[in-house]
C-alpha cells in the first residue's frame, strides 16, 4: 500500500512540476511549489514509515527495573525455496550412472535441513544449525556443481537492508549468506542476554565478539559478493557496530558491581566511558559516508550519535564528581593522583599542572564545574538527537535512561553552585578513552561442524565428484579359488585396477586398465580398502564372483593419490600371482609380470624426458643384459614428479 501511494506522489509531484516550469504566471508557480512542497513532506513521512517496515534491525531492551541502553541486532536474510529433488536425481543417473531414485531420502534430509536453517531458534541451538548446513554445503558443492557448467540451481537471497533479491547459480552466494545469518543469530543472542547479571554480560560480549569475527570472516572469504549487505563497506561498518555492542557492554560489566566514590575509580571509569563513546563515534563516522549512508536505516546513525553523547557526558560527570568530592587530604596518595590525572588529559587548561589542580580546592572545583557543563551540554544533545527520530521515540526506556543522566548532572551543578560566584568560562579539556578490556572479533567454533556427507553412497569423495565423469557399471566375472587374476589393485578406497595382464580372463570379460572396483558380489567396496576388496576375493566360496568396476570418461584419468601401504617412502602395490593360458603349446607357463604402477609411471616420465630408457621384455632390444641399469631417480625428483600418483 506505501509503495503504491509514493508512486501516485511521484507521478503527482512530476506533473505539477511540469505546470510549474510550463507557465508564466507567478501565482501559480507558488501554488505549484507550495504542492510541490506538501507532496515532499509526505513522501518524507512514507520513506520513514517504509523504513520500519523493511528494516532488518531488532532492537530488544529489558523491561527490568534496573534498564540498560538498548543494543541493535541484525536481521537474518531471506531466502527462496529451493528444490533439489529433480535436477539433483538426474545428475546422480547422468553423472554416476546410478539411480537417483535411491537417493531420495538423501535429498530430502538435505532440503529439510535448509529448509529449517530459514528460521533457527535465536540461541546456540540456532547457530548450530546453520552451521551444520554450512558444512554440508561444500560436500553438495563437490558433488554435484561441476566446475564447468552450471546446474540450473538458483539461489535467491534478499539484501537485508534494501530488500532487493540476488540470485546465483553456483553455491558462493548460498554460503556467504549462511555466514552472514550466523553472525546475525549472534548478535540477536548478544541483545537478548540479561544484562543485569555478570553471566548474561558475559554471554553478550561472547556473542557480539563472534558476531564481528563472523562478519570478518565473510569479508577476508568473499570479496565479490552481488548482495549489498556482504559488500566490504557494509561489512566494516558493521564489524565496528558489533565491536562497540561489546564494548559498552564491557564498560556495563566494569560498572554493575559498582562504582567506588573514590578518586582512581571514578578516573578509571571515566576513560572506560570515554572508550565507548570514541568507538560509537567511529561506528557513526562510517554511517554517514557514501554509499553506506544511503541505505543504513536512519536510526541506526541516530542510535551511534546518542550513545557517542551520552557516554562521553557519563565521562565528563565521572571526573567532575572525582575533582570536586574528593579533595587531596593528607592521608592521600599525592603521586598517584597526580599520575592518574596527568593520564586524564592530553592538554591541562591553561597550562597548569595536575599537583597544582589537585592541591588547590579552587581549582579542583573550578575544573570539576567546567567538567559538569559539559556533561550536561552533552546530555542534552543527546535528547535532542533521540527526539529526531521516530522510531527511537518508542524506546521509552532510552529516554528514562538519557532524562536520568541528564538530570544527575544538572543535581551534582546544582549542589556546588554559589549564587556569588562570577559566571566562569573555563572550558573542560577533553578526556583521553583508555580501557582495560578491550573487544576483540572472536572467530566460533562453530564456524564448521563435523557431519556426515548425505551422499556418502556415491564413494569418497575424493574420486567420486562432479570433476569427474564415470560409465555405468559394468559386471566382469572372475574366478577367486583360481591364481590367474591377471591384475594387481591399489589405492585406499576405492581400489583401483592396475597392472592389467591383457592376456587374462578378466581382460576378456571387459575390464580395464585404471578400472575402480565398487561391488565384489552384492557388497558396495566403494569406501573399502584393498586389503578388505582382497579378503573379500579370498573368502567367497562360490566359484564365480562377479564384480561390478567403473570407468572414468576423461582421457586422462587420474591415478589414485595413496597406495595401500608404504614402504621407504615409496608406494608398495598388492598382487596375485598372474597366469595365462597358451595355445601354441597347449600348457600353462608363468607370464612375466608386468610393471607395478609405479614402475609404469616412472617409465613414461623417463621416455617423455628423453634422458633414460628401461630395459624391455624384447630379446632384440638395443640394450644388453649385462649392460648397468640406469639409476634410479632420487627421492626429490620423485616426489615432485606428480604423474606418478
Amino acid at each position: 500500500m506505501f509503495v503504491i501511494l509514493s508512486c501516485d506522489l511521484h507521478g503527482k509531484c512530476f506533473r505539477r512540476a511540469k505546470e510549474h516550469w510550463a507557465t508564466s504566471n507567478n501565482k501559480v508557480k507558488e501554488m505549484v511549489l507550495l504542492e510541490l512542497s506538501y507532496v515532499n513532506s509526505n513522501l518524507q513521512l512514507l520513506m520513514g514509515e517504509l523504513e520500519g517496515l523493511n528494516s532488518s534491525v531488532e532492537v530488544y531492551q529489558n523491561t527490568q527495573e534496573t534498564a540498560n541502553i538498548p543494543l541493535i541486532a541484525l536481521g537474518l536474510k531471506e531466502t527462496k525455496d529451493v528444490d533439489f529433488s529433480t535436477i539433483f536425481k538426474d545428475f546422480i543417473l547422468e553423472h554416476y550412472s546410478e539411480d537417483g531414485n535411491s537417493f531420495e531420502d538423501s535429498i530430502a534430509d538435505l532440503m529439510d535441513l535448509r529448509q529449517a536453517c530459514r528460521t533457527p531458534s535465536r540461541d546456540e541451538a540456532g547457530v548450530e544449525l546453520l552451521a551444520k548446513y554450512s558444512s554440508h554445503l561444500p560436500l553438495m558443492e563437490s558433488r554435484f556443481f561441476p566446475p564447468t557448467r552450471q546446474t540450473g540451481i538458483f539461489f535467491t537471497w534478499y539484501d537485508s537492508f534494501t530488500g532487493v533479491p540476488v540470485c546465483q547459480q553456483n553455491l558462493s552466494l548460498e554460503k556467504a549468506s549462511i555466514l552472514f545469518n550466523m553472525a546475525a543469530l549472534y548478535s540477536q543472542i548478544g541483545t537478548r542476554s540479561n544484562r543485569q547479571t555478570i553471566e548474561g554480560l558475559e554471554q553478550a560480549i561472547s556473542s557480539f565478539q563472534k558476531s564481528a569475527g563472523m562478519l570478518n570472516h565473510l569479508k577476508e572469504t568473499f570479496t565479490h559478493t552481488p548482495s549489498y549487505d556482504m559488500s566490504p563497506a557494509m561489512l566494516s561498518m558493521l564489524i565496528r557496530m558489533m565491536l562497540a555492542q561489546a564494548q559498552e557492554c564491557l564498560f556495563e560489566k566494569t560498572a554493575l558491581p559498582g562504582i567506588r566514590n573514590e578518586f582512581h575509580s571514578l578516573m578509571k571509569m571515566a576513560q572506560e566511558a570515554a572508550k565507548v563513546s570514541e568507538i560509537y563515534d567511529q561506528v557513526h563516522q562510517s554511517m554517514i559516508q557514501t554509499p553506506i549512508k544511503d541505505n543504513v536505516p536512519f536510526f541506526w546513525s541516530t542510535m551511534s550519535q546518542v550513545k557517542t553523547n551520552h557516554y562521553r557526558s557519563m565521562a565528563h560527570y565521572f571526573v567532575a564528581s572525582a575533582l570536586m568530592d574528593h579533595q587531596l587530604g593528607l592521608s592521600d596518595d599525592e603521586d598517584q593522583q597526580e599520575k592518574t590525572l596527568s593520564q586524564v588529559y592530553d592538554r591541562l587548561p591553561e597550562g597548569r599542572s595536575p599537583l597544582e589542580i589537585l592541591k588547590k580546592k579552587d581549582e579542583r572545583e573550578r575544573i570539576g564545574k567546567a567538567h559538569i557543563r559539559r556533561a550536561i551540554l552533552g546530555h542534552e544533545e543527546a535528547l535532542r538527537i533521540y527526539s529526531l527520530c521516530h522510531h527511537l521515540n518508542k524506546l521509552e526506556i532510552l529516554q528514562d535512561i538519557l532524562t536520568a543522566s541528564h538530570q544527575r548532572s544538572v543535581n551534582k551543578c546544582s549542589e556546588n553552585e554559589d549564587e556569588e560566584e562570577f559566571t566562569d568560562y573555563t572550558e573542560a579539556p577533553d578526556i583521553i578513552s583508555k580501557t582495560e578490556h578491550k573487544a576483540e572479533m572472536e572467530v566460533p567454533a562453530t564456524t564448521k561442524v563435523k557431519v556426515t556427507d548425505f551422499f556418502q553412497r556415491l564413494g569418497p569423495l575424493s574420486v567420486f565428484s562432479a570433476k569427474q565423469r564415470w560409465t555405468p557399471p559394468r559386471t566382469i566375472k572372475i574366478l577367486p579359488k583360481d591364481p590367474e587374476l591377471g591384475f594387481n589393485l591399489k589405492g585406499e578406497s576405492p581400489v583401483q585396477v592396475v597392472s592389467l595382464d591383457p592376456l587374462c580372463p578378466a581382460a576378456t570379460d571387459g575390464l580395464k586398465e585404471g578400472d575402480y572396483i565398487v561391488a565384489v558380489g552384492d557388497i558396495d567396496c566403494k569406501w573399502m580398502s584393498v586389503s578388505d576388496v582382497m579378503r573379500l576375493l579370498k573368502d567367497v566360496n562360490e566359484e564365480v564372483i562377479e564384480i561390478q568396476v567403473v570407468s572414468i570418461m576423461d582421457s586422462n584419468p587420474q591415478m589414485p593419490t595413496k597406495s595401500a601401504t608404504f614402504c621407504g617412502n615409496l608406494p608398495k602395490t598388492y598382487s596375485m600371482i598372474c597366469l595365462a593360458y597358451n595355445d601354441d603349446d597347449k600348457k600353462s607357463r608363468k607370464v612375466t609380470k608386468k610393471s607395478s604402477f609405479l614402475s609404469f609411471g616412472l617409465k613414461n616420465r623417463l621416455k617423455s624426458a628423453s634422458t633414460l630408457s628401461l630395459p624391455t621384455s624384447d630379446q632384440s632390444g638395443t640394450l644388453p643384459w649385462n649392460k648397468p641399469c640406469p639409476s634410479f631417480p632420487s627421492t626429490s625428483a620423485y616426489n615432485n614428479d606428480s604423474g606418478l600418483y
